[in-house]
Formats: structure tokens, C-alpha cells, sequence
């Protein structure tokens, strides 16, 4: 494993203010972080869209990276209320997450909308955090068909580029735990093979979502490229527990197993 990804999404728990308190903590802890710092540990920060100015300027000048938690399939346009590609790349914005299961249960995004997203997300030079995952608990070979068959779906045509596969499985989901280590494993490898079997994926990552939290990252070791962070990372102090997690990870990798 050359790098540990560690994205955070805070969905729409914080208002402005306790956002830029959240965001100068963070940012406190990423410009000391040796792993951080080295590129060993790749940190994305996903906001939401009214918070997106204050996170580039306290963000300013660390190895932060900033996505979005939603981004318009539309390219520029005559579409009310849409927040573009186009324009996320213009203002700096690099990652869009894409097909998270609240916004598929909530707000009835189809495969067909999650798929144009992620298409438009690569015309742009955006990388999508693509979330998949079954929605049922399956067994784990039932579970890694599922997700390489949503895979297919919202990769087919798209546009050259990186992806951030993010697997959620939708029943773990703010369960008091995550999928167990042994189920996660089979999925993210199947993931993994998918994707380093397909030359326009090149430095494709899978990281694992869902009730993570500190200990997990060890346990996966070089099974999964990092974690996508909810509710626990709200405190900054749990968040740089992980970060040390995931440089302990690249600097002592034997010692995982």
C-alpha cells in the first residue's frame, strides 16, 4: 500500500460556525501530521456547500483536499438550484461524492442519475467518491457480486480518470458497528481487481464506509486503501487517532497482520 486515504463527509450536521471551529482544528492537526505531511496519508474533507469558502481558506496551504457531497449530472445550464462540475473545478474543488445511499433512499436517486453524475464529475477532472453497496446483509460473495455489478453500471461510458470507490454497505450504515472484517475483505478486493483491471482507472482507490471507526484500518490493512469517516471523525481528536492509524499502517505494514 503507497498511501492511506482518509475522507471525511459531515453531511449536514454542522452549521457555519461549528464548521470553521472544525475546520482550524483539522487543519491544525494535518500541518504537524508527519504522515499527512509526507503524502503517506491522503486527507479529503466533504463539507457542505455553504461551508465550501471558509474550508479552502482554512484549508489553504495544508494537504487537505475538498469534495462536495453532491454534484449536478448537467453540464451549464437553464437547471434552478444545480451546482455544476464545471464549476466545482473552477473553484478548486477536486473530489464530488456521488450516490450515497441517503441520497438514493431519500431523495430517489436512480442508478441512471448516479451514473450521469459520475460521468459528468470525470468530463470535468473531478474524482467521484463513488458509494456503493448492498442494501441487504448478504453473505460476502453474494455482497461482492452487488457491488461489482453497481460498479459496471456507473463506470460504463464514463470518461477516463480516477475513482474513489467508496463501499458502504447500506446495512451498516450507523449501526453500532461496522461490517465485520472478514465480509469487508472479500468485497474490497473484488473491487480492487475490477478496477486495476481497467487501464482508464488508473490510481483508482476503495476505501470502506459504515460505522468506521479507530481499530478498523489495522484490522483491513492492505485489504482496502482507507476509510470514509462519519459521525465518529466530528471530533478532531478521533480523526487524527485514525491518521496516526493509517501512517502507522505505511511505516510498519508487516506488522498489521
Amino acid at each position: 500500500m503507497a498511501r492511506v486515504t482518509v475522507g471525511v463527509s459531515l453531511k449536514a450536521y454542522f452549521g457555519r460556525r461549528a464548521a470553521r471551529i472544525w475546520f482550524c482544528r483539522v487543519a491544525e492537526i494535518v500541518r504537524e501530521h508527519p504522515g499527512v505531511r509526507a503524502g503517506d496519508v491522503e486527507v479529503i474533507v466533504i463539507p457542505s456547500y455553504l461551508q465550501i469558502e471558509d474550508a479552502l481558506g482554512t484549508f489553504s496551504g495544508t494537504a487537505v483536499r475538498l469534495g462536495v457531497q453532491d454534484v449536478s449530472a448537467h453540464e451549464p445550464g437553464a437547471y434552478t438550484g444545480e451546482i455544476t462540475a464545471a464549476e466545482l473545478a473552477e473553484s478548486g474543488i477536486r473530489f464530488a461524492e456521488v450516490g450515497h445511499a441517503e441520497r438514493r433512499r431519500q431523495f430517489g436517486e436512480t442508478d441512471e442519475v448516479v451514473t450521469a453524475k459520475t460521468a459528468a464529475a470525470l468530463r470535468h477532472g473531478v474524482t467521484p467518491v463513488l458509494c456503493i453497496g448492498e442494501a441487504e446483509r448478504q453473505d460476502a460473495g453474494a455482497a461482492a457480486e452487488t457491488t461489482l455489478a453497481q460498479l459496471r453500471t456507473h463506470l460504463v461510458g464514463a470518461p477516463a480518470g480516477r475513482v474513489v470507490v467508496a463501499y458502504e454497505p447500506v446495512w451498516a450504515i450507523g449501526a453500532p458497528e461496522p461490517a465485520p472484517v472478514a465480509h469487508i475483505a472479500v468485497v474490497t478486493r473484488a473491487l480492487r481487481a475490477a478496477l486495476e483491471g481497467d487501464p482508464v482507472r488508473s490510481g483508482s482507490t476503495v476505501i470502506y464506509g459504515g460505522s468506521a471507526g479507530p481499530g478498523l484500518l489495522t484490522r483491513l490493512a492492505d485489504d482496502v486503501d482507507g476509510l470514509f469517516l462519519g459521525r465518529f471523525a466530528h471530533d478532531p481528536d478521533a480523526l487524527a487517532s485514525v491518521l496516526d492509524e493509517a501512517a502507522a499502517l505505511i511505516a510498519h505494514p508487516a506488522e498489521a497482520r
